[in-house]
């Protein structure tokens, strides 16, 4: 399988189709979403993606997009994750999950990263070190929760954030070496 973590603007137009016929497949034709899958998201994220024989109809087997919150300072949205029927719990979800945090790590280092994921799924996830953070809810007919993982450069620093300002004098009085 040949992976890839790409800009928008590096994706070829063949690429391109082939994510979205993916995305189709699983969200629109499997789980019955009735939605504009195209949603004005995928120009400014990146796209994480396995793919087979590209000559094959049905080659991207894996797929998440990454995208940096509008609204959260330390966060990285993964949405639209997918595997395809033919590879489910064979390991490739799992790759893919490994992928996804290494691309967000890259782009975005010391960002959380966020994701919807549906309540049957919270195990997987938290063996990568997601926490359920709200939920559950629905969403499109699923019960979902909301989960986080943090960045260890960003658990480091609420700590120290919070030690210090936790402290009776508002700041720390001695350096520790790291």
């Amino acid at each position: 399988m040949n992976w890839k973590a790409l800009d928008f603007e590096q994706i070829t137009a063949r690429e391109l189709y082939l994510i979205l016929r993916a995305r189709s497949a699983v969200f629109v034709v499997e789980q019955s979403r009735v939605h504009l899958d195209p949603d004005g998201r995928d120009e400014t994220s990146v796209h994480v993606f396995g793919a087979e024989d590209i000559a094959r109809s049905m080659p991207v087997v894996a797929y998440a997009r990454l995208h940096a919150d509008a609204g959260a300072v330390a966060e990285v949205v993964v949405d639209k994750i997918l595997t395809s029927p033919l590879r489910r719990c064979d390991g490739t979800a799992h790759a893919l999950i490994e992928r996804v945090i290494a691309a967000a790590g890259e782009r975005w280092p010391g960002r959380s990263v966020r994701l919807a994921a549906p309540v049957g799924l919270r195990g997987f996830y938290e063996a990568f070190g997601f926490r359920k953070n709200e939920g559950p809810f629905d969403e499109h007919g699923v019960r979902t929760i909301g989960m986080v993982r943090k960045s260890r450069l960003s658990t480091c620093l609420s700590a120290y954030v919070e030690r210090t300002y936790t402290m009776d004098a508002g700041c720390i009085d001695v350096v520790e070496e790291i």
